[in-house]
């Protein structure tokens, strides 16, 4: 028993160090470049792609996983301030490899008004290279890409604090605009 105790508290440490290692790696997205084009569902199983964002700006952020506490303080941050980014003409799109069905409980659960899509095979964070996958369990990583109107990348956030992110946000966006 004790054996197997330890077998488990070793895979979990290496798991923990393998994500949090991959995590912190920039992503090779760079400012300026077109955005990848991503077509997936939300909690209602409507179909959401970039395009139907064009001449918005576009806050897409990847979370690991729903009702989690680092990604519950981050999505009802952007919750709280969600009419300051509409004001600012932007959308928040949250992307975790988490289920439709999942997502559809943790936004009842938070009152999340802003769209949350389910890329459970992970081919959109990856191609966003904001995906962790630890050999047969794929996470997102916690990154933030901050797409113009021009669905052109202008800010990416790979170092993000849940507790000023969309505060940091809004304030790039004002003086984004501003200029």
């Amino acid at each position: 028993m004790l054996i197997k105790t330890l077998f488990y508290a070793a895979v979990i440490l290496v798991a923990f160090i393998g994500y949090r290692h991959y995590s912190i790696k920039q992503p090779s997205l760079t400012i300026g470049e077109n955005a990848p084009e991503f077509a997936l569902k939300d909690t209602k199983g409507t179909q959401h792609t970039l395009s139907d964002y064009k001449g918005k700006y576009v806050v897409l952020y990847f979370y690991p996983k729903d009702d989690t506490p680092g990604c519950t303080k981050e999505a009802c941050s952007f919750r709280d301030d969600l009419s300051k980014l509409e004001h600012l003409n932007a959308k928040v799109i949250g992307v975790s490899v988490d289920t439709e069905s999942s997502h559809q409980q943790f936004a009842e659960k938070y009152h999340l008004p802003f769209t949350l899509l389910a890329d459970t095979d992970g081919n959109v964070a990856n191609a966003y290279h904001a995906l962790t996958n630890l050999i047969f369990i794929k996470i997102a990583k916690r990154y933030t890409f901050l797409i113009g109107p021009d669905s052109k990348v202008i800010k990416i956030y790979d170092n993000v604090n849940v507790s000023n992110h969309s505060q940091q946000i809004i304030d790039d966006l004002t003086n984004i605009q501003a200029n």
